[in-house]
């Protein structure tokens, strides 16, 4: 938690940027996952940590715009909790420890909600991911639980956006901390790749140094075998000689900042001369995007001018033919990198993605494309000092979706459908960095980088 006089600042920026009404605040509750009291870890809604800084369950808050009020609505503990969890401090004095003078009873928010409605005051939230949060506005709006995000408030939407893409120091701070984890994280795996351990072996050796100097991982850890599978989750395959593995994974710490970081290995160490080429053309790709983000520049054109860049690469070992300019309009890169360059990082490791992703990537005016890969870009505003976000090329070969392009005719003027076949066992490569955006450029976020070249990975791996 920061520093009062921080969630007194941020709440008053805030209400200075809606213009009238109530905004409420639900944090998160415990859930359970296979019984009542057997719950998953808790994890506090990210909007409510970001304004009342309060990481326990059960609570909600409420500004109200006309009237500068604010306060806070969560139960003091009784004696059944104080036997299982120990004495606890008053609602009112962890309220107080974030600039907050009103507390009341959790039960009372409901009628305030719905009196507020009541007298056609604006009641200002944001969209809601969780079905008890849900229900619990469904029920206070007297509506149906699954139209509640209909109503959800575009203007608190992006005053929320507008003032949490900008990361203030102590932010920063706090992300430089979850990137040197998740480089701790990454560098045992590094030392652990060896042929005939589980997968799983290395995945729980990952997350132990995250559970040991953090909080929990930032997201389900990827490890794989199968890269062009771009999300596999899976882990049960024994690691073999010769495969290159994809590792995307990151840390949480306790404050809740994360890090996202992604490294293609070579299982054994050692990078065959088929591989580094591939690996050549993502790194120089990965590096090429952090020298051009700076302000001033949308990392829509820093996510074209890197799928540039690979188309040319892919060209020179010659699966990608004719104008490269033309393929790159066309979208043929699709094919090969079917995601977006980035994402905004943060208190969630990828930043406010409930209020909508159009709203937090996507400048005013600005057009999602429906290409493969471009349409998938989660980030692509105009670029300022503050914003965090994510540098992750890849390249993938997809047999399946190689497959059905070929069938189609699809960009046959483009791609070397035939010299392809010779990659259908391949996998895939990703290499991720996260970075923020300076006056004067960027910067890569943590102490140190993990390897990247393939020199550099290969003696990180032998040692």
């Amino acid at each position: 938690m920061f520093s009062k006089e921080t969630y007194i600042a941020r709440r008053k920026k805030l209400a200075a940027s809606v213009s009238g009404g109530i905004l409420v605040f639900l944090g998160n509750n415990d859930s359970p996952a296979n019984y009542p009291d057997n719950t998953y870890i808790f994890r506090q809604d990210s909007t409510f940590l970001y304004y009342f800084g309060l990481d326990l369950p059960h609570l909600a808050a409420v500004m109200d715009i006309d009237s500068g009020g604010e306060m806070i609505f969560g139960d003091d503990v009784d004696m059944d909790d104080i036997i299982w969890m120990g004495p606890q401090k008053s609602m009112a004095e962890q309220a107080a420890a974030v600039g907050v003078g009103k507390t009341y009873p959790f039960a009372r928010l409901a009628a305030f909600v719905t009196d507020a409605a009541a007298k056609g005051r604006t009641v200002h939230y944001i969209p809601q991911y969780r079905a008890d949060n849900m229900i619990l506005f469904g029920e206070m709006l007297g509506i149906s639980p699954r139209l509640v995000n209909d109503g959800a408030s575009e203007e608190f939407i992006r005053a929320i956006v507008s003032q949490r893409l900008i990361k203030e120091p102590c932010e920063i701070a706090e992300i430089d901390r979850a990137c040197d984890l998740g480089y701790a994280m990454h560098y045992t795996a590094m030392q652990l790749l060896k042929p005939g351990l589980l997968e799983q072996e290395v995945v729980g050796a990952m997350e132990g140094v995250v559970i040991s100097g953090g909080y929990m991982t930032s997201f389900a850890t990827i490890l794989s075998q199968h890269g062009e599978t771009l999300h596999n989750h899976v882990h049960d395959k024994v690691l073999t000689p010769g495969k290159l593995c994809v590792i995307d994974a990151g840390a949480e710490i306790a404050s809740h900042y994360c890090s996202d970081f992604t490294r293609t290995l070579p299982v054994g160490g050692k990078f065959s001369q088929k591989q580094k080429e591939i690996y050549t053309i993502v790194s120089t790709a990965n590096s090429f995007a952090a020298e051009m983000a700076r302000p001033g520049i949308t990392y829509r054109e820093v996510h074209l001018a890197a799928s540039r860049l690979m188309l040319q690469g892919l060209k020179n070992v010659g699966l990608v033919k004719g104008d490269i300019d033309e393929a790159l309009a066309l979208g043929v890169q699709g094919l090969f990198m079917p995601h977006g360059l980035g994402h905004n990082m943060g208190l969630d490791v990828h930043d406010m993605e409930n209020l909508g992703e159009n709203y937090v990537g996507y400048d005013p005016g600005q057009e999602r494309s429906r290409q493969l890969g471009l349409g998938s870009l989660r980030m692509a505003r105009r670029l300022v000092p503050g914003h965090v976000i994510t540098d992750e090329p890849g390249i993938y070969f997809i047999p399946a979706l190689i497959e059905q392009w070929k069938a189609e005719g699809k960009f046959a003027d483009f791609i070397n459908y035939q010299a392809l076949e010779g990659y259908y066992d391949f996998g895939g490569i990703r290499l991720e960095d996260d970075i923020l955006i300076t006056p004067s450029g960027c910067r890569r976020l943590g102490s140190r980088r993990l390897p990247i070249t393939v020199d550099e990975v290969e003696a990180a791996m032998a040692c």
